[in-house]
């Protein structure tokens, strides 16, 4: 079954709910980023792998936990650690690239509960998506965190981001390589604990920041 990436910075609140909930045979990879409050510790303790990434960055956590991750049937899924997507979607993103029905599976974001996905956010993921089915054909409903991919496939990729760039990056690198790439909708709920990107203005800007370079490269 596949391993899952969970880029992790600060997020003891969340872990607990996080791992208890993951789907039977799936491996949770949690890429500590120099939390300071527990959060890599707590994670063995509960019985995740856990990868201590010193170099700063999402990119740099997703891309460790990447390299780490070992699936005996070659998927890895990643998924944020802040518990807004519950753990047992994976089931269902994972299903089409173990059935070989694609290459790399985005959940597609839908909000539940007030505060679930703030509108600035969503707003410059609209752009984002629109940029990218125009640039490489891929049309997807939002550029979600919860994933599945062929390691293989992703390996292949070489993908250079270390910062927020990298999820956008993935996308564009499997469109361009003509992987098939599908997206499937899944809950999005108000995060445990406090949002370092999407839930403040300034973490939206600096995304966009990155995704724009990623873009310009």
């Amino acid at each position: 079954m596949p391993d899952v990436v969970l880029p992790c910075l600060d997020e003891a609140a969340a872990l607990p709910w996080l791992l208890s909930r993951m789907p039977p045979g799936f491996r949770p990879v949690v890429a500590d980023n120099g939390s300071t409050d527990g959060s890599g510790e707590l994670a063995r303790r509960l019985g995740a792998h856990v990868v201590d990434v010193p170099h700063r960055g999402f990119g740099a956590a997703c891309h460790a936990g990447f390299l780490a991750a070992a699936p005996e049937d070659g998927v890895v899924c990643f998924l944020d650690a802040d518990a807004t997507i519950d753990p047992r979607d994976l089931v269902e993103i994972a299903a089409p690239v173990l059935a070989e029905e694609a290459d790399l599976v985005v959940g597609a974001r839908v909000p539940v509960g007030r505060g679930a996905w703030p509108v600035h956010a969503r707003l410059a993921n609209g752009l984002l998506v629109a940029h990218l089915a125009r640039r490489t054909g891929v049309r997807l409903a939002d550029l979600g965190p919860a994933r599945a991919v062929r390691h293989d496939a992703l390996l292949a990729l070489g993908l250079a981001d270390r910062r927020s760039g990298y999820p956008l990056e993935m996308v564009l690198r499997a469109g361009a390589a003509g992987l098939r790439v599908i997206g499937v909708p899944v809950s999005y709920r108000p995060r445990i604990g406090r949002s370092k990107v999407t839930g403040t203005v300034g973490g939206s800007l600096r995304a966009v920041r990155d995704m724009r370079r990623v873009l310009a490269a």
